[in-house]
């Protein structure tokens, strides 16, 4: 699908904003981790909106994994149950969050289970975290995606570098403590990604888990059970929110509601960030804030803003750093590429037509530049935005957009 996006700022109040994917991701593995009590099976209801590819994928990882996921109302009901089935095949999509935190969950369960994945998914590296799960005593089949997992994994003391994916450790922290011995969680090098992992243990702690901090990690006692809070609520997804106040900062006046400002999540810094266009900016905590900053530091003429510490992004649905460049270029704009970022000259962007590389953040960026520049922006493969954001298009155009194609 291609869409061309007219030149105009947009108005008006968006109410409701979708719910963060990190924070619905987690919610439903921990409440399908829980353990039934006694003959009954654990419920809980988690209250979120605005459903995407990436929720859909673990929703369906988790059904194949003997939980029960029923939409209900304005939220998903988890009942969940401990018994795995002897085998399983999981797809996880493009999703790298169900990938990474359903892994070592399999690699303690008791079956044998099948991992696959489509996309960039299946090329995205996890090479430190299987020799991680290896040397813990899991049994994994395969290096990429297949992966074929047999159960194994052991409690002990698990090292990892800081800068690879936070995703590692929050998956490694959700299995851990149902290993039968206490494991230690290490960081090598200082940890990047540091609010997503905060994330993570703000829901860990909901379900009833203990994990204890360490001078350069964590404790993890083992034996513990997931315990059901009955209900709840994800929060509203600062993610989402950054597009549009990326918009507010060219000249829109949209206004938002719902989101919490003492979140964990990491993408709330978008607030801030916005106002270092022009100045040197390090994304190493935030990274995936990377498109939309740039997008925006291209259309601010006369103001030349740095961005580094963005080097993972290279292994995501695209390589990001590349496609932005490649998306202000073609907007009239000036980028220049470094190992882990971007430098951008703003100037008074003309329009064009865009690959959206089949990235979700790259198309609604385009989007986003797309309200100040001088003529229309045409955006090809606009339809990757249902990875988190289905209704992009229909708020964008609510917001008083013009859309056509």
């Amino acid at each position: 699908m291609n869409v061309t996006v007219e030149p105009g700022l947009l108005g008006g109040a968006l109410s409701r904003l979708p719910s963060s994917k990190s924070h619905v991701h987690r919610l439903l593995i921990a409440a399908a981790l829980c353990r039934p009590v006694k003959e009954d099976r654990e419920e809980t209801r988690i209250l979120c909106s605005g459903e995407n590819e990436d929720i859909g994928a673990t929703v369906n990882c988790l059904q194949r994994l003997n939980a029960a996921i029923i939409r209900e109302g304005d939220g998903l009901k988890v009942i969940s149950s401990l018994l795995w089935p002897r085998q399983a095949a999981l797809s996880c999509g493009e999703s790298g969050s169900t990938l990474r935190f359903l892994l070592p969950l399999c690699a303690a369960g008791p079956g044998e289970v099948t991992l696959t994945g489509r996309g960039r998914l299946t090329e995205r590296p996890n090479g430190p975290y299987l020799e991680a799960l290896r040397a813990h005593g899991a049994v994994i089949e395969g290096d990429s995606l297949p992966l074929t997992v047999r159960g194994g994994l052991r409690s002990g003391d698990y090292s990892l570098p800081g800068n690879v994916s936070s995703q590692y450790f929050t998956g490694l922290m959700f299995a851990l403590p149902l290993l039968s011995g206490d494991s230690k969680l290490t960081y090598t090098s200082p940890l990047e990604s540091v609010p997503y992992v905060e994330l993570t243990l703000s829901v860990l702690r909901r379900f009833g888990i203990r994990v204890e901090k360490t001078e350069n990690g964590w404790r993890i006692p083992g034996g513990q059970v997931y315990t059901s809070p009955g209900i709840a609520a994800a929060e509203a997804d600062w993610s989402a929110a950054a597009f549009w106040l990326g918009a507010n900062r060219l000249g829109s006046a949209v206004k938002l509601s719902g989101l919490d400002e003492h979140s964990f999540q990491g993408d709330k810094a978008v607030q801030k960030l916005l106002l270092q266009i022009g100045d040197e900016m390090d994304l190493r905590q935030t990274p995936d804030l990377m498109p939309v900053l740039s997008a925006v530091a291209a259309a601010v003429p006369g103001k030349t803003t740095r961005i580094t510490g963005a080097a993972r992004l290279r292994l995501k649905e695209s390589d990001r750093l590349t496609a932005m460049a490649e998306v202000i270029r073609a907007l009239g704009g000036s980028a220049e590429e470094a190992p882990d970022g971007l430098t951008v000259h703003g100037t008074r962007l003309r329009g064009g037509t865009v690959d959206g590389h089949g990235d979700h953040r790259v198309a609604m960026s385009a989007a986003i530049a797309a309200t100040v520049c001088a003529g229309p922006v045409t955006i090809l493969g606009a339809e990757a935005v249902n990875k988190s954001y289905p209704d992009f298009w229909r708020d964008f155009e609510q917001m008083g957009g013009r859309l056509h194609g």
